[in-house]
């Protein structure tokens, strides 16, 4: 199979110097992409630019609009069989930084400004591209929640399937509790208790639903 996996942190910048990110390390991407990469698929693994985690053969994306212009740019992407969309990308950019009223425009904006107050924009979900770009591939996203319950996450995962036109979300975080849950339209279908164990389930599910096509 042809194999895409996105996966680490994208980065908003407020000025030239600083920047918006989060903890995504990037891990996850490689143990899937080694598991892939062992059982003899072609991998394209995509990483956040500040991941923790590197790889040779990666590719490197800072801002998600970096990340859906090279999604964008896959050569044949009629030929690739699954998508692994577990980077943990921005949910708001920086509109404008203002001190007392007044915006601030420094190409670094000096520590001589108090009271700082940074303005954000939603950004548009790269998820929602990707049916687009890759019609025939096995689309997996993911869903991280820290508040609300577990049913509350898995019904937020029948939510991004259906909106984003995807077979199957990946849930995980405090919402969730210890380890991984695997979800499609039906519902909660799989729990893993670990990062290894994910990346192999979805390798033995990805070579199942690919064989019974």
């Amino acid at each position: 199979m042809n194999i895409v996996i996105t996966a680490g942190p994208s980065s908003e910048p407020i000025d030239e110097v600083r920047l918006i990110t989060n903890r995504s390390t990037g891990e996850l991407g490689l143990a899937l992409a080694e598991a892939f990469g062992a059982a003899g698929h072609q991998v394209k693994l995509y990483l956040g630019r500040l991941a923790q985690f590197r790889h040779s053969q990666a590719l490197y994306f800072d801002r998600n609009e970096d990340l859906n212009r090279m999604l964008r740019e896959v050569g044949n992407p009629e030929a690739v069989d699954l998508v692994l969309h577990a980077a943990a990308l921005a949910d708001f950019q920086v509109a404008a930084v203002h001190t007392k009223g007044q915006q601030v425009t420094q190409p670094k904006i000096g520590s001589e400004h108090v009271d700082l107050s940074i303005d954000l924009d939603r950004k548009p979900k790269v998820i929602g591209t990707l049916r687009d770009y890759f019609p025939k591939a096995l689309i997996v996203g993911w869903k991280l929640e820290l508040e609300g319950s577990r049913q509350d996450l898995i019904r937020e995962a029948s939510r991004q399937i259906t909106l984003n036109r995807t077979n199957a979300c990946v849930i995980n975080g405090r919402a969730f509790g210890e380890g991984f849950g695997f979800c499609t339209d039906q519902g909660l279908e799989r729990t893993l208790a670990s990062k290894r164990e994910l990346a192999n389930f979805l390798l033995q599910w990805a070579e199942g639903v690919r064989g019974r096509r």
